[in-house]
């Protein structure tokens, strides 16, 4: 059986990791690639993670670069290049910049593997996934963001922590962008095939459901100079996994939703199936009035992101 090729743009914290839990989980060989100006550094990583192989026993085969055309034909591309946001940075200054380095990057994937399902983990995210997906000309199927899966489990981490749980009997689902306007939805949150309403008061699920749409600025808080890394990319290798391994995963991803829950036309998370051919499916929940209402509150959020993004690529002359 042909191996995934699997290509990491973006070797730092959340790439190199990334990278780390799609070899550990053998779902392919692996090409982590980095701009030039990081020098031997992706190089580096690749050949440390490979000698780790004989003692974990995976047989994925790693390589560094600063060379797309090593990552020509890749089945899947996880786009996880961009800066965080620094000190006297605007956020309008943030999104510029990073929707720069995707589009650059989306152009490189478009030339160099035609055919691949791209993974956008770049921050801000709901902007990013639609900038790549404009800078590749890809089906909307094939272009896909990694948000609600690492949401979802921070979600389900809180609520495991609370009962004292196993966090394999807690499922959850939640909706909208990625950030503090994300509508996690205790109507779809169960343990052991209990409803949460039932294992908590509603006071307290809504403190957790707070603490879920936090959870990143919690992490960037407890870290002082960097953010979280872990959980992200383990979030990116399962989606990864889906793709390759054709699980038809239902997982909530930053999908392109036109008709679907009245989005018009947007990347906002959503469930999902996820297989092969990327997003097969939107699955459309029956929405409460509240939960419609945070819903709209988020799409709404995104739709200014997007329409703040576009306004600043075409004054830099950038489609």
């Amino acid at each position: 059986m042909k191996r995934a090729k699997i290509t990491v743009v973006g070797a730092g914290n959340v790439g190199a990791t990334t990278a780390h839990w799609c070899a550990s989980m053998e779902l392919g060989d692996i090409v982590v690639l980095d701009i030039p100006q990081a020098g031997d550094m992706p190089k580096g990583k690749a050949l440390d993670l490979m000698q780790s192989a004989p003692i974990m026993g995976f047989d994925s085969n790693i390589i560094g670069t600063n060379d797309y055309a090593d990552t020509a034909n890749s089945d899947v591309v996880v786009i996880t290049a961009g800066i965080p946001r620094k000190p006297g940075m605007s956020r309008d200054d943030l999104l510029a910049t990073n929707a720069g380095i995707v589009a650059s990057v989306s152009e490189q994937i478009k030339q160099t593997s035609p055919n691949a399902i791209v993974i956008v983990v770049s921050n801000p995210l709901d902007a990013m996934v639609q900038q790549a997906q404009m800078s590749t000309g890809f089906p909307h199927a094939r272009v896909i963001g990694q948000a609600g899966v690492l949401d979802t489990a921070r979600y389900r981490t809180f609520i495991a922590m609370e009962l004292g749980c196993s966090v394999e009997d807690v499922s959850a689902m939640l909706l909208g962008g990625h950030g503090d306007t994300m509508v996690p939805m205790p109507s779809c949150t169960s343990v052991g095939g209990i409803p949460l309403n039932q294992l908590l008061p509603e006071s307290r699920i809504a403190e957790l459901v707070d603490r879920a749409r936090h959870g990143g600025a919690e992490i960037v808080g407890l870290l002082k100079t960097g953010s979280a890394y872990y959980a992200p990319a383990a979030a990116t290798a399962q989606m990864v996994e889906a793709i390759v391994k054709d699980k038809k995963r239902l997982i909530p991803c930053a999908a392109y939703c036109d008709q679907e829950y009245g989005v018009g036309g947007f990347y906002v998370g959503v469930p999902v199936i996820l297989g092969s051919n990327g997003v097969e499916k939107i699955i459309e929940l029956n929405l409460s009035g509240q939960e419609q209402a945070d819903f709209q509150k988020s799409v709404d959020a995104v739709l200014d992101l997007v329409k703040t993004m576009n306004g600043l690529m075409a004054s830099a002359g950038v489609a």
